[in-house]
């Protein structure tokens, strides 16, 4: 399992796969490739679901796992700021 970055955007809203454990499937769009990779999250699942909306700029950290599914380790969302007028 090689560690890797991959830096996109989210083209899907997070589903669950499995409840317990808590398991996510989402599709990012990679920002240098413009490829579309299916990802799976299981780590800290509940606060990625909480965070992650479709749309959202994300740099994410993991491995691809067998079935070329990118397993994410470690996320960050980029903050998006809001003008009310």
């Amino acid at each position: 399992m090689e560690q890797q970055p991959l830096n996109g955007t989210l083209e899907s809203d997070p589903r669950t796969i499995k409840l317990s454990p808590l398991l996510l499937y989402v599709k990012i769009r990679n920002s240098k490739t413009n490829e579309l990779i299916n990802c799976l999250v299981h780590v800290h699942a509940l606060d990625f679901l909480y965070r992650a909306e479709k749309g959202s700029t994300a740099a994410l950290f993991g491995h691809y796992n067998s079935r070329k599914q990118f397993v994410i380790t470690k996320y960050a969302f980029c903050a998006t700021t809001v003008a009310i007028a």
